[in-house]
């Protein structure tokens, strides 16, 4: 792990299903929503599982670059704006937004701008992005580095006790 992040936080398959179900638990007292934005790539998952659970039909994405090696988060690119399907929705105050993580805050901040009254979600909260979204499941600190299940795959780990061995 390099040095922008001293803990690890893996999510399993498993886990990362019961915290967007959770998320749904939380928003449907929010709702209801005319539509969901997914900010992809990290949303398109909980984005789904969110929108089965609350019924939610019309799902747009808008698509935002912003760690473009992996470990840092680099300048914000925005590749796909949301469609004027959803920005006509009104004042955007029955539009959900769903990311899988605030970080810094700087992809909340620019989809923010784009849809300022939209009800901004997301699975795992950072302090510093925190402000910026009205509901979320699970707080680290900002020193954490999420292993979300995409991310990863299985592989062999060495026990523990076998470089105890003499």
């Amino acid at each position: 792990m390099s040095d922008h992040a001293s803990k690890a936080f893996p999510v399993s398959w498993d886990q990362f299903h019961r915290d967007c179900r959770a998320l749904a638990w939380r928003l449907s007292a929010a709702g209801p929503f005319d539509a969901l934005v997914a900010i992809t790539r990290g949303g398109l998952v909980p984005a789904a599982i969110v929108a089965r659970e609350l019924g939610i039909r019309t799902i747009e994405t808008v698509c935002i670059a912003s760690y473009h090696d992996y470990e840092t988060q680099g300048g914000l690119q925005v590749l796909k704006g949301v469609s004027d399907a959803v920005l006509n929705l009104g004042d955007g105050a029955k539009v959900l937004v769903i990311d899988d993580l605030v970080d810094t805050g700087k992809t909340a901040k620019e989809v923010r701008d784009m849809l300022p009254n939209a009800h901004f979600a997301t699975i795992y909260a950072k302090p510093l992005g925190r402000p910026l979204v009205d509901t979320y499941v699970t707080e680290v600190s900002q020193d954490t580095w999420i292993y979300f299940p995409w991310d990863m795959g299985l592989a062999f780990q060495e026990p523990l006790a076998t470089g105890q061995r003499g």
